[in-house]
């Protein structure tokens, strides 16, 4: 540990330039029509078609030469692209991962439209700009140039693209792929969303690479009584009951758990953490246990989501009238679990810590757990390598995502999935998901020549 502290300080000393091959004027031109084409083909769950973005994807590999080229479509509007770069085969097959449907978006919440792509004051503005027509834009104009520059990978390299990843269909997307066209996805590693660079004030701080996932769960809470008249008020009152067992679950924090890809998070994190204490903090916790680090770094809401089991109230509900005593109160509690820990002790957590017999705790969405991605040098030294020639003195971070992804999917089927992007974006500054959505129009070109040779290294 102290070895790698080390290096890690060396490194984060060094000027970090970026020494990034631009891109030749060819291909960004392919890549902002992708993009564009991408962007601005509505995917939403509401009115969108994913089937026909993956049908314009599938056409433009097809005007490449690409001959294995698939559009599967699972339900209506359900469509996913896969497209396979046949190799030598002398590795299992590599899978490039994007998903082409995107969150709801309102005309009226943003500043431009949000399905036109908008290039403005070296931003690009849209709807799934970031989540995550990006990286399925650079992944198709990924193959078109290896295939134009006659590279011959030693495995198959497979492109998919597909549906459902931010409703967590079940029927749909990876789960209804693995389940019903195995064959056509089948790989020995996968390159997937959930990682991604760091920038504080234009400053490259990290290029994050994910290997793990917490596990989404969601449980309901309901209290019921017989009611009343609201003019005779009575000791037990459902919303009463409620109100407080929730303050009581505000004030538990579940225990302190690190595992590999933590650890090395903290370790490497706090070689480029600008405040002491909290550099000192990450670094303890990157070799051993330490309370008191844990307890002052749980005071920074991110950090406190990698340290545990988190559980909060996310939708309330209560009474049926003004005039009347309520009946029914019911809350929402979304948990993201730590990978390993069992989703029913959380369970038995909960209604420890909610206190109140009167309260029914149900499951509203049961766990889907996935082991971690092995921290393998396999995938770990090209990224780093990568990282380095074109951002020296930029280490590479391992992360565990407090969301989640379609990697879990691939884990789960023996598929280990890394999120990797290099896509860099401001430390807290990330709209995905939200009003006016957007990538830097550098940070994108610089993201596609990096995924480009990532990917002919990973196939060489």
């Amino acid at each position: 540990m102290r070895a790698i502290l080390a290096a890690l300080l060396l490194t984060v000393s060094v000027s970090a330039n970026a020494a990034v091959p631009p891109l030749d004027d060819a291909t960004r031109t392919l890549l902002r029509d992708v993009y564009k084409e991408l962007v601005e083909i509505n995917t939403t769950d509401s009115a969108g078609d994913n089937t026909k973005a993956a049908e314009a994807m599938a056409a433009r590999l097809k005007a490449a030469g690409f001959t294995d080229v698939d559009v599967l479509v699972s339900a209506p509007r359900k469509g996913n692209l896969i497209a396979r770069f046949k190799g030598t085969g002398k590795q299992k097959p590599l899978l490039l991962l994007a998903h082409l449907d995107v969150v709801e978006a309102r005309r009226e919440d943003w500043s431009t439209d949000p399905f036109k792509l908008v290039e403005q004051d070296g931003w690009f503005y849209g709807r799934g700009s970031a989540d995550d027509k990006a990286m399925a834009a650079i992944w198709i104009v990924t193959l078109i140039r290896m295939k134009q520059a006659g590279f011959v990978p030693n495995r198959d390299i497979i492109v998919a693209l597909t549906s459902d990843e931010e409703t967590g269909g079940p029927n749909n997307g990876v789960s209804w792929l693995l389940a019903n066209h195995r064959d056509k996805i089948d790989a020995g590693l996968a390159i997937n969303e959930g990682g991604g660079g760091a920038m504080r004030q234009g400053k490259y701080l990290f290029n994050g690479i994910g290997a793990s996932e917490k596990v989404y769960v969601t449980f309901g809470l309901e209290v019921k009584n017989k009611g009343g008249h609201s003019s005779v008020p009575q000791k037990i009152n459902a919303i009463y009951q409620l109100a407080e067992a929730l303050v009581r679950l505000s004030r538990y924090q579940f225990p302190v758990k690190l595992n590999e890809v933590t650890r090395n998070f903290f370790l490497r994190m706090s070689a480029v953490e600008e405040d002491p204490q909290v550099a000192a903090d990450m670094r303890a916790l990157g070799s051993k246990d330490d309370p008191a680090a844990a307890a002052r770094l749980s005071e920074f809401p991110p950090h406190n989501a990698r340290l545990r089991t988190t559980c909060v109230a996310t939708m309330l509900q209560g009474g049926h009238a003004e005039n009347a005593l309520p009946q029914s109160a019911k809350a929402t509690i979304n948990c993201r679990i730590l990978p390993g820990e069992d989703a029913e002790e959380v369970k038995k957590t909960l209604v420890s810590v909610l206190a109140e017999p009167a309260i029914e705790v149900t499951w509203i969405q049961r766990a889907k757990p996935s082991v971690p991605s092995p921290l393998d040098p396999a995938i770990m030294t090209p990224v780093e390598q990568v990282t380095g020639e074109f951002w020296p003195g930029i280490p590479v971070i391992p992360q565990m995502g407090t969301g989640a992804s379609d990697s879990l999917y691939l884990r789960n089927a023996g598929i280990p999935s890394y999120g990797v992007s290099g896509l860099f974006n401001e430390i807290g500054e990330s709209r995905a998901h939200g009003r006016d959505e957007r990538v830097g129009v550098q940070q994108l070109y610089d993201a596609t020549q990096f995924l480009y040779e990532l990917v002919r290294r990973l196939s060489s």
